[in-house]
């Protein structure tokens, strides 16, 4: 048996056993195991590997139970005699058996492709956020998780009973156009409530992630011939999904209050709003302009469509009640979502809105994707439902407070006091650059000594601005508050 079969190679966040696991699931797929070969005694891979001996007992057992090894009394381990295959390995057996496959052809249509799409959509605006951000010393990114705040545990133990045998067939099964009844209970009974919607089940659908919700939403109200009022500045995805459906755009402006309400609005059909706190500004509606609002749409006839993210982060004050909790007249559909609440990488959201329209959209999400994954809806469900959700709210929170207070003494001590932030807390701050200073370039140059931020041009449709920034603190610890800022500081003067 060749030793050169048997290493770990580190991989960060994956345990010895599943290591010991998929080196030898690898090797006996790729057939340099062969079937019924033994392998090396749980003792001498122990010393091969460096690992302890239960590890690699464990693993064996596992590997036993799935068909890849046989155990034989007194004799040890085995490949197992039918143990699979990959079609890799198959691949290769076939060419020994009949010769060399020819290499494929070049296809004379794919220097052409580009002619071929209705739309680039890889060239539209978005926030891009580096998948190695955590690499970073100084990450002034919105919208990540921080693994030091989040308890693990308790997620691990929600997605083993998820998985039991209790939970298998609801978790497992196909659903249709259904969604985990435990998770839409929990949301109608908690977490609407707290925003003063009251709604029942057959009124909530779950989706996955609010950005999912909008654009359901968008394809359901939306098409050529509909004027949509959006932000400006505002969250660029929505912009772009109504570009898409060759709907009629309406930029309206925002201030200090959110997004203004006046003449603007009298012959729209559709309002897309971000009420609490509006992205990116970190403006909240005050009530008498959200009364306002609804009273223009009732006078009007359009609907509104609220996107109420965020609203968990409140520790400086309560948030303003939601939109939807004020309409009197059902013209107003809410999307809420856990991404920021728990992590962006879990992918749930929801729609609160009239029965007709929740059951268009469960149809049109059927068509997409039919269900939100059942083994997501369930594990969150059990977080949600046996308080650890409510347990990570209060950790975040005062997290978050101190974070914003360090934030709001350095950027003020550095020159940039007149950033933006919620009114009841949340986790970023909007800012504006001194003039000449272009922050895309900007962020390239703070890129280069560890510090990411968040340049502001594409949230902007109309009036495009090149000198705003968003500067996001749930990702970052308090230590490294001032002297990312320091850094940031150092940079734009660097452009005068």
């Amino acid at each position: 048996m060749k030793e050169a079969l048997f290493h770990l190679d580190a991989i960060e966040g994956v345990g010895l056993q599943a290591q010991v696991r998929e080196m030898l699931v690898s090797a006996i797929l790729s057939r340099r195991l062969q079937p019924g070969e033994a392998v090396p005694s749980s003792r001498a891979m122990a010393d091969q590997l460096s690992v302890s001996r239960n590890t690699i007992t464990l693993a064996y057992q596992a590997l036993v139970a799935d068909g890849y090894l046989e155990s034989r009394d007194r004799s040890g381990y085995y490949v197992g005699t039918d143990a699979p295959v990959s079609d890799h390995a198959a691949d290769r057996r076939g060419k020994a058996m009949h010769g060399p496959v020819p290499p494929p052809t070049a296809s004379p249509g794919i220097s052409v492709w580009h002619t071929r799409f209705h739309r680039p959509y890889s060239a539209l605006d978005r926030v891009a956020k580096p998948l190695n951000w955590r690499e970073y010393t100084y990450p002034f990114v919105y919208g990540q998780a921080d693994p030091a705040l989040f308890n693990h545990s308790d997620w691990r133990d929600c997605a083993r009973q998820a998985l039991g045998l209790r939970n298998f067939e609801s978790m497992a099964g196909d659903k249709g156009e259904a969604d985990d009844p435990l998770l839409v209970d929990y949301i109608r009974a908690r977490t609407l409530p707290r925003r003063g919607v009251m709604v029942g089940n057959e009124q909530i659908l779950v989706t996955m992630g609010a950005q999912n919700a909008l654009f359901l939403l968008a394809e359901l109200f939306c098409t050529r011939g509909i004027r949509v009022a959006i932000e400006d500045p505002c969250y660029p995805d929505i912009r772009n999904t109504l570009r898409r459906l060759d709907a009629e755009i309406v930029l309206i402006p925002v201030d200090d209050r959110g997004m203004v309400v006046d003449e603007r609005l009298k012959d729209v059909d559709v309002v897309f709003v971000t009420p609490s706190h509006q992205a990116p500004t970190a403006a909240t509606m005050p009530l008498d302009r959200r009364r306002d609002l609804l009273a223009a749409a009732e006078e009007n006839d359009f609907i509104i469509i609220e996107d109420d993210y965020d609203f968990e982060m409140g520790f400086l004050q309560k948030p303003a009640p939601a939109l939807k909790s004020l309409d009197k007249s059902d013209r107003v559909i809410y999307v809420g979502s856990f991404s920021k609440s728990l992590f962006p990488g879990l992918r749930l959201g929801y729609v609160a809105a009239p029965e007709p329209v929740i059951a268009e959209a469960r149809a049109l999400r059927f068509l997409m994707l039919r269900h939100p994954p059942g083994y997501a809806q369930r594990t969150a469900a059990y977080f949600l439902a046996l308080g650890h959700h409510d347990a990570l709210i209060k950790r975040l929170r005062n997290a978050f407070a101190q974070r914003r207070k360090v934030m709001e003494e350095t950027l003020a001590s550095v020159g940039l006091g007149d950033a933006r932030a919620p009114q009841f807390g949340g986790a970023s701050f909007w800012t504006e650059a001194p003039e000449g200073v272009d922050t895309a370039l900007l962020a390239d140059r703070l890129r280069q000594r560890n510090v990411l931020i968040e340049p502001g041009a594409p949230f902007f449709a109309g009036r495009r601005s090149s000198r705003h920034m968003r500067l996001g603190y749930s990702s970052i610890n308090s230590e490294k508050i001032a002297a990312g800022l320091g850094i940031v500081a150092q940079e734009i003067e660097s452009f005068g």
